[in-house]
């Protein structure tokens, strides 16, 4: 039995540091959007990780790609939730930049998982 298969996942694993760098970035907005923002956005980031980790022990390809697809779409919500901080002046374009580069190679990664799972099926 392949119990936990994610852990084995690169993708994962840079998932979960990026959610690291996300908390670190969201600290620093003001403490009023504790339930707000910070919380959309940490909870987004969490979300791709996560996403990874329920679709691994999906029981077919497709159903794992529909969670890997899901995936993707937190990564975006990340970057659009921290365009809006930065237009509230919550933080700074270079934090977007490399929040940017950050979600383009996991979505990367997770295209070519995705592509691998269609060739396997």
């Amino acid at each position: 039995m392949n119990t936990h298969k994610f852990r084995k996942l690169n993708v994962w694993r840079r998932s979960v540091k990026f959610v690291t760098e996300i908390y670190k970035i969201t600290s620093k907005f003001p403490k009023e959007e504790k339930f707000g923002l910070m919380d959309q956005i940490r909870r987004a980031a969490i979300s791709i990780s996560l996403n990874i980790a329920e679709g691994s022990g999906a029981g077919t390809d497709a159903e794992f790609i529909r969670f890997l697809r899901m995936a993707q779409r937190s990564a975006y919500e990340v970057i659009a939730a921290l365009e809006i901080a930065i237009n509230l002046k919550m933080t700074d374009t270079s934090i977007l930049e490399e929040a940017s580069s950050e979600v383009d190679q996991l979505s990367a990664m997770i295209s070519g998982l995705i592509k691998s799972l269609k060739a396997d099926s």
